[in-house]
């Protein structure tokens, strides 16, 4: 979150630096009296015609498209991956554990609260996967502290 506040910053300096850039090729224009000035003149306009509006959008495009695609294909592969016994959230906000999950159908089959209330639904309506992410916590939080372990042991003696 904190990484696109930054970058939608970045945009917003960008941008500001276009217009300023296209206001100054324009007064540069509307200021030259001779013909060579005219035509570079013409060449500054025809660069800030088609070519800075392209570069934002393609700087848009990875700024904001790319991440959000990105993040729809990882949601897409967590709700194919369901297995019976994970523990899920629905986007209605339903919590469950899996009971059965139909492949033919895309649909899937939860079972919540204490009463065993079974219900089928979309598999397209998980919105998280609980156990999942709190496998990748542990794997993680298990990863750190190996590296915390090798930083500490993995050093040159003191010299005496």
């Amino acid at each position: 979150m904190k990484f696109q506040r930054i970058l939608k910053k970045l945009a917003v300096l960008i941008g500001g630096f276009m217009v300023y850039t296209m206001n100054s090729i324009t007064a540069f224009a509307s200021d030259g009296s001779a013909a060579s000035a005219d035509d570079s003149a013409g060449a500054g306009m025809i660069v800030s015609t088609f070519l800075l509006p392209i570069l934002m959008l393609i700087f848009l495009y990875f700024i904001m498209i790319r991440p959000q695609q990105k993040q729809e294909k990882e949601i897409q592969d967590m709700q194919k991956n369901l297995q019976v016994g994970d523990e899920v959230i629905t986007k209605g906000g339903i919590v469950g554990f899996v009971l059965r999950v139909e492949e033919n159908t895309e649909t899937i089959v939860l079972e919540t609260g204490s009463d065993r209330l079974k219900i089928r639904i979309l598999q397209n309506a998980i919105a998280r996967n609980v156990t999942a992410e709190e496998a990748a916590a542990k794997a993680q939080a298990k990863a750190n502290k190996e590296k915390a372990n090798r930083g500490i042991t993995a050093g040159k003696p003191k010299d005496e």
